[in-house]
């Protein structure tokens, strides 16, 4: 198999960014497209949707949570992605998201456990509500951020990104001893996104959807078959998810319903649409954050509350953290901010982390994690890290594009600047919105 060209010298690791506070620093490589062919195996599971994607149009996927996942239906001469995203902003699209994988906490100390494991008090979530919530080890690090269901008094679901958070529930719990059951359950969600999936939810479930509050959840059933679903989702606009119990059971049941009730509203099947996620400031596990990022790092301060009394794993590291921020002496090197920056748009997933440099060219300092245009804007955006000094809204820096992007179609820099995040307002403010709305950096 031929690989795509890379230029002399791409593949070397740029050691000018400063990544000292990490054991392991992200791979800066640039070696571009790498076509190769993606082994669908055994040994990771398909999701109960996977064959109802394939006969949507699937034509691409990746690997989260260890299940394969649908990344692109139209195909990139008919539009690709800015297609799906049209699709998403203007009408509703449907998601094949069981690759958030559930996993309950069920039982009589189900409470304490959660409120040990989380940064928020899992004590102030009422029964038939959800919160995003953010889990940390026991340096600060971010584990994972789901959206966390309490679906009874005594029973809650994490509705994982991407990493193994049961396998680590299992073993917190070996210490702590808590009398609940830990493990994955046959709930498999889909998201219906855009400003039609209201209307599209009262055909399936009756006038009841309408009020459902933001991040609450509501019984039901689709087709004889037992659902949850919540207002929430992976974008700014209104949404929801429908998560199926027995869903290896019915998966088929529940996807023609969303497909038929979906008829007399545009409905496409898309892939998650990161382009919008972006632009409202939500982040993706992996890519914007891993276990070695501090929260205060990456816009996530607001889930560290200075209120929460109960002990809970990370607070010792994350008090230490935020003392040092407020003295000025932040205990990392590179922090996330969001960018605009030229070139021609960005309409499809970028392969590498690309380099921030200074606005005066020089080695980088930085690199992009999330990149895509945004029609509305009318400008590329990106969530970038970049020194903690280069952090201030309007920092003037450089961002080093392959020449898919670049006008000059050879590789090179284009100018960029810092902006604020989110880069537009969100139909369905997320909680950091929320918070900032109310003139605080935290949750009470």
């Amino acid at each position: 198999m031929t690989q795509s060209p890379v230029r002399q010298g791409a593949l070397r690791q740029y050691t000018s960014v400063d990544q000292s506070d990490r054991r392991v620093p992200i791979n800066l490589r640039q070696s571009g497209p790498t076509p190769v062919a993606l082994l669908i195996s055994t040994r990771v599971r398909k999701s109960p949707y996977w064959h109802l994607s394939m006969e949507a149009g699937c034509w691409r996927a990746t690997v989260y949570n260890r299940v394969y996942h649908p990344r692109g239906y139209v195909r990139p001469e008919d539009g690709g992605a800015m297609a799906e995203y049209d699709a998403l902003v203007n009408h509703v699209t449907l998601w094949n998201v069981a690759v958030e994988r559930q996993i309950q906490v069920k039982g009589p100390d189900a409470e304490r456990f959660v409120d040990t494991v989380i940064t928020r008090s899992a004590k102030r979530i009422p029964a038939m509500q959800a919160k995003y919530v953010i889990l940390c080890n026991e340096a600060g690090g971010v584990l994972n951020d789901p959206v966390l269901l309490r679906v009874a008094e005594d029973e809650f679901w994490f509705s994982l990104a991407d990493s193994d958070i049961e396998w680590w529930l299992r073993g917190v719990n070996t210490g702590l001893k808590c009398n609940v059951s830990i493990g994955e359950i046959d709930v498999a969600p889909v998201q219906i996104q855009g400003p039609k999936s209201e209307a599209l939810l009262v055909d399936l479930f009756g006038e009841r959807v309408r009020d459902i509050p933001f991040y609450g959840l509501m019984p039901g059933k689709v087709r004889g078959h037992d659902v949850i679903v919540s207002q929430t989702g992976f974008t700014g606009e209104k949404g929801y998810e429908i998560y199926l119990r027995d869903a290896t059971l019915h998966a088929e049941a529940l996807w023609h319903a969303v497909l038929e009730a979906g008829e007399r509203h545009n409905l496409m099947v898309t892939a998650p649409a990161h382009h919008r996620r972006i632009a409202a400031g939500i982040l993706s596990w992996g890519q914007d954050m891993d276990q070695e990022t501090l929260p205060f790092q990456c816009n996530l301060g607001y889930q560290v509350p200075r209120a929460k009394r109960e002990d809970y794993i990370g607070k010792e590291a994350l008090e230490a953290a935020r003392a040092a921020i407020e003295a000025g002496k932040p205990p990392f090197r590179n922090v996330l901010v969001g960018l605009v920056f030229g070139g021609k748009p960005v309409t499809d997933y970028a392969n590498d982390f690309w380099l921030v440099c200074p606005a005066d060219g020089g080695e980088p300092v930085g690199y992009v994690t999330s990149p895509w245009f945004s029609p509305e804007l009318e400008t590329n955006i990106a969530l970038a890290y970049v020194p903690w000094e280069s952090r201030a809204i309007g920092t003037k820096l450089e961002v080093r594009l392959p020449g898919l992007y670049h006008p000059s179609e050879s590789d090179g820099p284009v100018a960029a600047e810092v902006v604020d995040v989110p880069f537009r307002p969100s139909v369905n403010p997320n909680s950091r919105e929320v918070v900032r709305a109310k003139g605080r950096d935290n949750v009470e």
